[in-house]
């Protein structure tokens, strides 16, 4: 199982691929209202410390996810989307002995998390 995304991060040689890559990569999680940065390092001791050989590398929570290509943005947006857990709110149910409501829907409930 997944958790919500902490760190995005593009990792590449510094050339044309790999910098249209974070470009697409910072497009596709404003696009999804992501809060979290995209981070783009040209370290290529990381990359190898990853266990891969190509770049560019795009990397969810430490993990590679994509290796060696530039997808299109929809691509993108489904790499991420299923590298992050989505939950749903539990408004109106009875649950801690009280009702649930949103603080924010992509937060979750307000009352006490994962009482669903």
């Amino acid at each position: 199982m997944t958790g919500p995304i902490t760190e995005i991060e593009v990792l590449g040689a510094g050339c044309a691929k790999c910098k249209k890559l974070h470009e697409l990569t910072t497009l596709a999680a404003k696009e999804l209202g992501l809060q979290t940065e995209v981070i783009y390092t040209t370290d290529i001791e990381k990359i190898v410390a990853m266990g891969v050989m190509s770049s560019p590398v795009l990397a969810v929570n430490g993990r590679p996810v994509l290796v060696g290509s530039v997808p299109d943005l929809q691509k993108i947006k489904g790499l991420l989307s299923e590298n992050t857990e989505q939950k749903e709110c539990c408004s109106g149910k009875d649950c801690c002995d009280s009702k649930c409501s949103p603080k924010n829907q992509s937060e979750g409930c307000s009352c006490c998390g994962d009482c669903c």
